[in-house]
Order: C-alpha cells, then structure tokens, then sequence
C-alpha cells in the first residue's frame, strides 16, 4: 500500500485539488430544508454554490472549481464556563483554485454553515441565576415555567470561510480552514438579538482532524450514477474527529432591553474568554470533495459544466 501523503497527492491531482472541514453548534439534523436533493455521489453536496458568477466563470485552467462539504453529528462546545452538547451541523463552500496556487472559497447564498439550536444546560436560571443584584434577581423570580428558561444557542456563518489549507483536510494536527461565526443565543427575555460574537468581531473556528481521516475515491456521471469511468471525481475523509482550542469568545451582546443583560450573562458564563480556555470537538466528521476528473478538458467551461452536472442530480 502506498503511504498516506503519496495517496493523497495522487487523490487530489485526480480532483484537480482540495478538500476541508467544518465546526458548530447543534442537537438534531441541521435544516437544509431549503436545499436541494441530490442523487448518487452528489448526495452530499445539497448547498454547493454552482451559480455563483465566480464559480460560473472558471475555465478549467487558470481556475478550477470544486464543491466542499462537511457534516458531523454531533459533539461538544465550551464557551468560558459553560458547556454545551451539539448535534449535527453542515458547511458547504465552493472552492476555486487558482493556477498559482491559492485558492478562494465561496459561500452559498445562505451562508457556508447550517446548525440546529442547542440547548443551553440549566437554561436562563443557569445562565444568569442566583443573582443579588435587584434587575436579574427579579428576572430569574420571574421564571415560571420551561419555556421562559429555556435558552437555546445556535451558531451562524457571519462571512465567508478563508484560510484553506489544501492537505490538512487529510492529515492530522493542522488548522483546515478558518470559520467565522457568531452564536445566538435565544430566549424570551433575552429578546432577538442577543449574541456571542458578531460580523465585525466573529468567534473564528479552526477545526483540525485528530487523527488522520480514511480516504476515498469515487468516480461518477455527471448526474451523480456511479461509474468507474464517469466524468466527475469525488473524494471522501471519513471517520476523523476534529477539534479547535484556539478560538477566543467575546463578551455577550445585545442580552435584554438596550443590552441591559449582557454584563449578567458575561458574568455567570465567565466571558469575554481567551484563546485556550474553550474547546470545540466535532465527532465522527464526514468531508466530501467533487469536481471534474479532467477539468482541462472543457476548457473554457469548467465552471459552467459543473454547474449543469449539479443541476442533473436534483430530485
């Protein structure tokens, strides 16, 4: 058998390059209600943005695209003093690689990351309560029944991925890609706009494989039917958990009337947090990488061809 970095190297000269990872909150299936179905090999591949003007326009020489995915069903998240169980959450992105070498992602319309909320443990009354200042106090007397407790948290996409590291996706200890993200947190009396980071200031995710991934190749039709000599390539990193230390937690914002919460909910949860003191693990993830087998091929409609095979497969 041929070593793992040989195997790889030969994998993504097949694809025509990349693959990548992904990290977030969650408790059940991640909603892709508004995407596509897909049949066969392109299964995976339900948000990748083929329409998107850049991914459009690549020839297949300067420019070759591909489409990322990346799930996991569950695992754990530790903001400052809290920690939260998380469920199943999906990133997609297109990646456009460039002739000399780098590479830009594009995000889907909707953002690259979708998770299902979290449950926070205790709620409000474990977010903020006992109190002895009077405002937060009256608030945690206040809470009656569950649903005025509950708080659920859940992570949002706040830009577009960066940073890809095309071979760490298949290695271990290396940082796949950069994640920008916020969390909402959600509650009654925390009213609609409460948060943990935000677009000018967002939590950024650097997930990495702990161990090395299993790989796989599989060659396809454009319309997503398996066949060993099919136009279309996909490769598959399976079976790795990935975690990320690094990421630092601002403070919280927008809690309650005019935020009049924020410094309750920093407080108890033990936030802003520094780098080193939260933890991000991601289990069992599942990384998918398509493209064209030979994209030099269809010189100038590398972009455009994808984009009509992807189309092939919806259901």
């Amino acid at each position: 058998m041929r070593p793992v970095s040989n195997r790889l190297s030969a994998a993504l000269l097949a694809t025509g390059t990349a693959l990548t990872v992904l990290g977030a909150v969650g408790t059940a299936s991640a909603d892709t209600t508004s995407a596509s179905q897909l049949a066969g090999d392109w299964a995976p591949f339900t948000r990748c943005p083929v329409d998107d003007p850049a991914m459009l326009a690549a020839d297949g020489r300067a420019d070759i695209v591909q489409c990322i995915a990346s799930h996991s069903p569950g695992g754990s998240i530790k903001l400052g003093n809290t920690d939260v169980t998380t469920g199943a959450s999906d990133l997609q992105v297109g990646v456009i690689q460039h002739s000399g070498g780098t590479s830009t992602l594009v995000a889907p319309a909707g953002g690259a990351l979708v998770a299902d909320p979290a449950d926070i443990p205790g709620g409000l009354l474990g977010l903020m309560c006992p109190s002895d200042i009077p405002v937060v106090s009256g608030i945690c007397q206040g809470i009656t029944n569950a649903s005025l407790n509950r708080v659920t948290a859940t992570m949002e996409s706040v830009g577009t991925p960066s940073d890809f590291q095309l071979t760490a996706g298949a290695t271990s200890g290396q940082p796949i890609l950069a994640i920008p993200v916020r969390i909402h947190l959600q509650n009654p009396l925390l009213g609609g706009s409460c948060y943990l980071g935000s677009a000018a200031h967002p939590i950024v995710l650097r997930p990495q494989n702990v161990t090395v991934p299993k790989l796989g190749i599989q060659r396809f039709d454009g319309n997503g039917t398996a066949n060993t000599a099919g136009v279309m390539n996909r490769l598959s990193l399976t079976g790795a958990d990935q975690t990320d230390t690094t990421f630092a937690v601002p403070g919280a914002s927008g809690c309650g009337l005019a935020g009049l919460l924020d410094w309750a909910v920093n407080l108890k949860t033990g936030l802003p947090s520094a780098g080193g003191r939260n933890n991000l693990v991601l289990n069992n993830a599942s990384t998918y990488l398509a493209g064209l087998h030979a994209p030099g091929t269809v010189v100038p409609n590398n972009g455009k061809l994808l984009s009509q095979y992807w189309h092939s497969a919806a259901q």
